[in-house]
């Protein structure tokens, strides 16, 4: 049986074009940990990411041994993903340049058998393997993102502004406007990685929560 690859079954979620459009975002499963701090040198994001991946594999290689959740079905491990705010400010991706006053909610999407039972007996696999992680910050959650703006930005972390701009001119010229709020965050999803790909070939999906403009 084909493993069902959300990158390219769901082409509208991650492969937009390298110009902005809407998009109405559905409610989908991940696994997040909560974090603060400039993502290049923070302890926290590393481990986030050790924690985020062990759980996922954990989820996924569970066929080899038999464990498989009910429902299980073959697929690839989605992208990495990042919501991304500071303190003091409704955060658009320009407003803040100091990255170690980021915050941050790093997630990998789950398929649709994994629920908040497969979660807690993915923590405890992973417990058993790997007791150095302090998995009491990862967390089960459905997120529901709803009406968007989005783009295909093509180069380094720091060249995102120019596709940010983009993305606000496209939303004042559609009726739209920026929508942020504690649960609605600048959003990128990581389609390339930073430790095999050249900053100007890198490909990251970025998100803004928007709202039609009442007339």
């Amino acid at each position: 049986m084909e493993k069902l690859d959300y990158k390219k079954e769901y082409k509208d979620l991650y492969q937009p074009a390298a110009k902005p459009s809407l998009i109405d975002v559905p409610e989908m499963r991940f696994f997040a940990v909560d974090g603060a701090g400039d993502p290049n040198t923070s302890p926290a994001y590393k481990e986030a990411m050790e924690i985020l991946y062990g759980l996922s594999f954990t989820v996924k290689m569970s066929k080899m041994n038999g464990t498989q959740p009910e429902g299980y079905f073959e697929y690839v491990v989605p992208p990495l993903e990042g919501l991304w705010f500071a303190d003091g400010v409704s955060f658009d991706g320009l407003n803040v340049s100091d990255k170690n006053m980021f915050k941050w909610v790093s997630m990998i999407r789950q398929p649709e058998f994994v629920t908040e039972e497969v979660f807690g007996w993915a923590k405890d696999i992973l417990a058993k393997k790997k007791p150095q992680l302090d998995l009491s910050k990862a967390r089960f959650m459905t997120f529901t993102e709803g009406l968007c703006v989005q783009i295909m930005h093509k180069g380094s972390y720091d060249s995102e502004p120019e596709s940010i701009m983009k993305m606000k001119r496209f939303a004042g010229e559609n009726g739209l406007t920026e929508d942020f709020s504690v649960e609605r965050l600048h959003h990128e999803i990581y389609l390339s990685d930073p430790r095999k790909c050249a900053p100007e070939r890198l490909r990251t999906v970025i998100r803004h929560p928007v709202a039609k403009t009442s007339t």
